[in-house]
């Protein structure tokens, strides 16, 4: 793959430059804008961890029985004919402990040149193309996060691809270092795939992808991945609806048979319903399976058995809007993993279940 990849992104130099010597750009349509984000909470955990500590799937709303703040988050976006750049800081205790620690304060920042009519080329730091939900409170129904959505990937580097044929369709081609990575562990680079279609403003359903090999260089043995998202919004009248599926594939990652590949999968469903102008009710349903331990990895179980993680959750929620770009939310969830693996610890035992519950305050501007 990488051999053709250096005289594919040169032959698309060559046409943006051509394109933008051509006097396609023109700073009369140049334009900054800018945005902001903070989300505070308040959030506690039957897992008995300690004060200071991450809770184990640690995104939003990760310490319990504290005040916290999850991202304090300044955007600037810079648009013309033919230009347009990307710059996010971030600062909370989602970066801190969901980010990448070497670009902790580095959310995106990126550059995009159109190569010509509804194509353009962008590179640098990206949030992830893949997954149901987003990362942040105000971008999802919920406040916390699917364990699915945990293991995917949240940030990438690399270079996109990005062609809107009409309103409706729109493709992105990515080439990236790495799973959740900004700086690249071998020399292999992987491709990703976003495919999204809009039927309607009620409906819209997509497609996201990866493929790469991340084996860190000196292991002998390949780890290809293969991984599928697909995914559906529905949003009739008062009621909203999401739902997601994800498939790994990981070669030489079995643990029945070593030489065989290894296999997860996870799903949601969450919907939404406008009780009044204000108020929102939403629940959520989740599942999670990765025998193989491909994403959440490998551990023992009470059947002295090596494994990887199976769980399941349900999520309740109520969000107010005081205005429309702020919110409060309350939102309860019981988290339950297999039986056998008892990955939690309550009462002075370990258990197989938690039980959490957040209050978020959110607000931004743009």
């Amino acid at each position: 793959m990488n051999k053709y990849f250096t005289p594919i992104l040169t032959c698309l130099i060559f046409l943006s430059v051509k394109n933008f010597a051509q006097g396609q750009d023109t700073t009369q349509h140049a334009s900054f804008s800018y945005s902001g984000y903070v989300d505070a909470y308040w959030a506690i955990y039957s897992d008995s961890l300690g004060t200071d500590e991450y809770q184990k799937f640690a995104t939003v709303s990760p310490r319990s029985n504290q005040f916290g703040l999850n991202v304090a988050m300044l955007n600037v976006k810079y648009s013309s004919k033919s230009i347009r750049g990307t710059f996010t800081l971030n600062y909370g205790d989602i970066p801190r402990s969901s980010w990448s620690p070497d670009y902790n304060y580095i959310q995106e920042a990126n550059v995009g040149i159109k190569l010509c009519e509804k194509w353009w080329i962008d590179a640098g730091f990206f949030r992830t193309h893949i997954g149901t939900e987003a990362l942040f409170p105000k971008e999802n129904y919920t406040s916390s996060l699917a364990i699915g959505t945990y293991f995917e990937p949240l940030y990438q580097a690399g270079v996109k691809i990005s062609y809107t044929p009409t309103e409706k369709l729109s493709l992105c081609f990515h080439v990236l270092n790495g799973y959740n990575l900004f700086e690249d562990n071998n020399r292999k680079k992987s491709v990703g795939l976003l495919v999204t279609y809009a039927f309607s403003d009620k409906l819209n359903i997509g497609y996201s992808g990866y493929y790469g090999d991340d084996t860190p260089q000196g292991d002998s043995e390949k780890h290809f991945r293969n991984y599928h998202n697909v995914f559906v919004n529905y949003k009739p009248g008062k009621f909203k609806l999401t739902a997601g599926v994800d498939i790994a594939m990981q070669q030489n990652s079995s643990l029945s048979e070593e030489d065989k590949a290894g296999f997860a999968m996870s799903g949601l469903v969450v919907g939404d319903y406008k009780v009044c102008d204000k108020f929102d009710v939403y629940a959520r349903g989740e599942i999670f399976n990765d025998d193989d331990g491909i994403l959440s990895g490998v551990f023992e179980d009470d059947n002295n058995e090596f494994t990887g993680l199976k769980s399941w959750g349900a999520t309740l929620g109520v969000q107010y809007k005081p205005t429309e770009n702020s919110y409060i939310k309350l939102e309860g969830r019981n988290l339950s993993a297999d039986s056998d693996q008892k990955i939690f610890y309550h009462d002075k035992k370990f258990t197989n279940n938690r039980l959490e519950a957040m209050i978020n305050m959110g607000f931004w501007f743009e």
